[in-house]
C-alpha cells in the first residue's frame, strides 16, 4: 500500500536511478544496481560493497535477482563495466525470497566464492527451490480456502502455481555461511552488522554501517510500499505481523540521518519517521479488522476489500490473503478476536 506520508522522507539522489546493467556511486566503495521484476512491484535493488578478502581486493554483491536471462546478462554487463577488473569475492542473501536468492548459485559458480546467509532462510530455501512452500501448489490452495478463498478459478490457478518458486530460484548453492543477529562483517576494512529482522521472511538480515552511515534493510524499511508481512500455509498458526512490528523497533537504535538502501524504491532518509509510519499503517489496519469482526463474522477473503482498496491480480491475492490472516492471527493470538471453525471449512473470527 502506497505512503500517504512519503513526503516526510528524503531522497538525496532525488529521481536518479540506475539503468539495467548499469552500477550508480551512493558513497566511497558503495554502488546500486537495479534490476528488473515480472511482478507489479517491477524492479529489485542490489547492492556492491568494495571489499577485501583473504588480501584480494574485489566486491560483495548484497542480494542478487531472479534467475532469468535478462538478468543474466545485466549482471555480465556490470561486471565488464562497473567492477573496475575486480572479482566478486562472495555474495549476501538479505533473505530468501526469490527477487533476492533466485541467481546466488549461479553468481557463486560463476566467481567461485561463498554465499553469505542466515540459517533459517538458507534451509527453507533448500526446501523450497525442490518444492513451493507456501506461495502456490494444493497446500496453498486449500490452505486459502480455509480463510474464504473459494472463487474455483483461483484456487485453480493457485494449485497450478507449484513451481513458483524453484522457477525463480532453480538451484541453491550447497554450502553457505551462516549469518546471524549481531554478526560483525567487515567488508572492505568497515563493519557491517547484521540486524535479524522477522515476520517478512523467517530470519531476514538487514547490514548497517555505524562507519557510513548506511543501512541496507532489504525488505524489512521500505520508503514507498508497506513489507509484506503473510500467514502460509506451512505455519498456519502463525503470527507474522506482531514479529515484524517488534523488529521495526529495532531500528530506532539507529542515528536519525542514516541512508537506507531499501530493496524496493529509492535510498531515502527518514529511518524513525518511516519505522513510525508502518507502525501506524499497521495499527490503522488492526482497526479496520476489529471494526469489519464486531460488524460480522469475517473470514480474511473477506477483509481483502477492507484492506486492499485496489484490484488485485492473482499474485497479488495471493500476498493479500497471507497478510489479511498474518492481521487476524496478530488480533487473535494477542486474545482480542476468538477463531471459530465453520461446518463449511472456513475459519471466521469474532470478538473475543
Amino acid at each position: 500500500m502506497a505512503n500517504a506520508r512519503e513526503s516526510e522522507l528524503h531522497y538525496p539522489l532525488g529521481e536518479t536511478l540506475p539503468q539495467p546493467g548499469e552500477a550508480l556511486d551512493l558513497a566511497p566503495g558503495v554502488r546500486w544496481v537495479r534490476m528488473g521484476l515480472p511482478f507489479a512491484l517491477d524492479h529489485i535493488n542490489l547492492w556492491l560493497l568494495r571489499d577485501r578478502i583473504d588480501g584480494r581486493e574485489g566486491w560483495t554483491i548484497v542480494d542478487c535477482g531472479i534467475s532469468s536471462d535478462d538478468t543474466r546478462v545485466n549482471w555480465e554487463t556490470v561486471f565488464a563495466e562497473r567492477l573496475d577488473g575486480l572479482p566478486v569475492l562472495r555474495v549476501i542473501a538479505t533473505h530468501f525470497h526469490p527477487d533476492h536468492l533466485g541467481l546466488a548459485h549461479w553468481l557463486t559458480e560463476r566467481w567461485n566464492c561463498r554465499l553469505w546467509m542466515s540459517a533459517t532462510d538458507f534451509n527453507l530455501a533448500r526446501l523450497a527451490s525442490s518444492s513451493t512452500v507456501g506461495m502456490g501448489g494444493s497446500a496453498a490452495a486449500a490452505f486459502f480456502g480455509s480463510h474464504g478463498l473459494t472463487d474455483e478459478d483461483s484456487l485453480a490457478k493457485i494449485r497450478d502455481r507449484a513451481d513458483y518458486y524453484p522457477k525463480m530460484v532453480p538451484v541453491v548453492p550447497s554450502s553457505y555461511r551462516r549469518l546471524m543477529d549481531g554478526t560483525e562483517v567487515d567488508i572492505g576494512g568497515r563493519s557491517w552488522r547484521c540486524i535479524a529482522g522477522y515476520g517478512h521472511a523467517p530470519e531476514h538480515i538487514s547490514l548497517f554501517c555505524e562507519e557510513a552511515k548506511l543501512l541496507i534493510s532489504g525488505d524489512m524499511v521500505l520508503p514507498r510500499i508497506s513489507t509484506n508481512v503473510s500467514v502460509v500455509d506451512v505455519e498456519p498458526e502463525a503470527d507474522p505481523l506482531t514479529l515484524y512490528l517488534d523488529s521495526l523497533t529495532r531500528y530506532l537504535h539507529l542515528p536519525a540521518d542514516t541512508l537506507v538502501l531499501p530493496s524496493h524504491g529509492k535510498p531515502f532518509t527518514g529511518l524513525h519517521e518511516r519505522v513510525d509510519q508502518l507502525q501506524e499503517h499497521h495499527g490503522e489496519r488492526l482497526a479496520e479488522v476489529v471494526a469489519a469482526c464486531r460488524a460480522a463474522p469475517t473470514h480474511a477473503a473477506g477483509l481483502l476489500p477492507v484492506l486492499f482498496k485496489r484490484k488485485l491480480d492473482l499474485h497479488q491475492t495471493t500476498f493479500a490473503m497471507g497478510e489479511a490472516i498474518a492481521h487476524l492471527h496478530a488480533l487473535w493470538l494477542r486474545g482480542e478476536l476468538r477463531r471459530e471453525l465453520g461446518a463449511d471449512g472456513i475459519y471466521r473470527f469474532v470478538p473475543a
